[in-house]
């Protein structure tokens, strides 16, 4: 006998629905959202069970991996497919969810979703952490900026104003001019230098990652391909041979058009935006310092330059941006670095 298991995950409890090649229920219930309890519910028909199936989600990287560490045949289904299929169901609950996930691995209507490695889920996780950082340090800034203008004294921002240190002399020195305003903003700068020195402590963590990552020192022999990127393409790619292309890679990533053709219809639309943003913008910044910055002449930098003058600056920087997570996926796969005056791949 052939079984198939699905989990309906919640934050709690987990709902789980097993049937047989027929479709018939074997059993059904629902337990605590735990690899232990979900592994013993699961145990009787361990040696019947040719898939366990749950949906992505925030648990889902956790539970896929202490569940197949545990033996179990695990698979990782697309949560947007299995919801449009759930969708015709009168009646949502979390029991009929698992009973239409069980059906859906049964008869094989899933789009499976490949599950990351701790190592690469590490990676991408300390990213977004630095993200989360940078976004409260700049945050904080602003903040004092805007105190301070209250009170008519302006604090210029952006880029050719000194930088942090310049930027916190400033500040200093105001409040020695106007002791009344240290218990407003002391608190805000205190908060502001302890942002900062957690940012370059987690800067100083993915500069000991990508030392010891020959894959990201590989990605770096790029024009303007840095540490961020270099660890950030690693991180969510996992693997170059998920992939059938890099063309597929940049699909995956977002940076490819759009596209809606019913019958004589057929239109081509801006860039889709799915998958890792986080990557994104550290590909658009990449393909900025090519289009503007970069000293080193190559293949790429002309190609891109020439598009710059036909379509301008935004579009041309998109553009490069797809081409490098085509290249970044050339040579990770091939494991030669980054030639200047090779061809440009389509």
């Amino acid at each position: 006998m052939t079984a198939f298991a699905a989990l309906d995950v919640s934050k709690k409890s987990t709902s789980i629905h097993i049937v047989d090649e027929k479709g018939v229920c074997l059993w059904r219930g629902k337990t605590l959202t735990d690899p232990d309890v979900l592994a013993g519910a699961l145990s009787p028909f361990a040696d019947a069970l040719s898939l366990v199936g749950l949906e992505t989600g925030c648990w889902t990287t956790w539970l896929w991996h202490e569940l197949t560490d545990r033996g179990f045949p695990m698979v990782c289904m697309d949560a947007r497919q299995a919801h449009a299929a759930l969708s015709i169901s009168i009646n949502k609950t979390d029991a009929n969810d698992a009973q239409g996930l069980a059906h859906l691995l049964r008869t094989g209507l899933y789009r499976e979703v490949r599950v990351k490695s701790w190592e690469d889920m590490q990676k991408r996780t300390l990213l977004r952490a630095r993200a989360t950082m940078l976004r409260c340090v700049l945050d904080l800034a602003n903040a004092i900026r805007g105190a301070l203008r209250t009170f008519g004294i302006s604090l210029p921002a952006g880029s050719g104003n000194g930088g942090a240190k310049t930027f916190e002399r400033r500040v200093v020195d105001h409040l020695v001019e106007r002791p009344d305003l240290d218990v407003i903003v002391s608190p805000l700068l205190e908060a502001w230098r302890a942002g900062r020195a957690q940012v370059a402590r987690q800067e100083s963590a993915i500069r000991r990652i990508v030392r010891n990552d020959p894959r990201c020192q590989l990605l770096m022999t790029v024009p303007g391909v840095g540490y961020l990127t270099a660890v950030g393409y690693v991180g969510a790619i996992g693997d170059p041979a998920t992939f059938k292309s890099g063309r597929t890679a940049a699909a995956w990533i977002g940076l490819t058009p759009r596209r809606y053709q019913s019958g004589a219809m057929n239109q081509q639309g801006r860039i889709s935006r799915q998958g890792d943003k986080l990557l994104r913008a550290y590909l658009y910044e990449a393909a900025a310092h090519i289009l503007t910055r970069a000293k080193t002449g190559s293949a790429l930098r002309r190609w891109g330059l020439k598009l710059r003058e036909r379509i301008g600056f935004k579009r041309a920087n998109v553009a490069v941006a797809r081409k490098l997570a085509v290249i970044l996926h050339a040579i990770w796969r091939s494991g030669r670095p980054f030639e200047a005056e090779g061809s440009v791949p389509a």
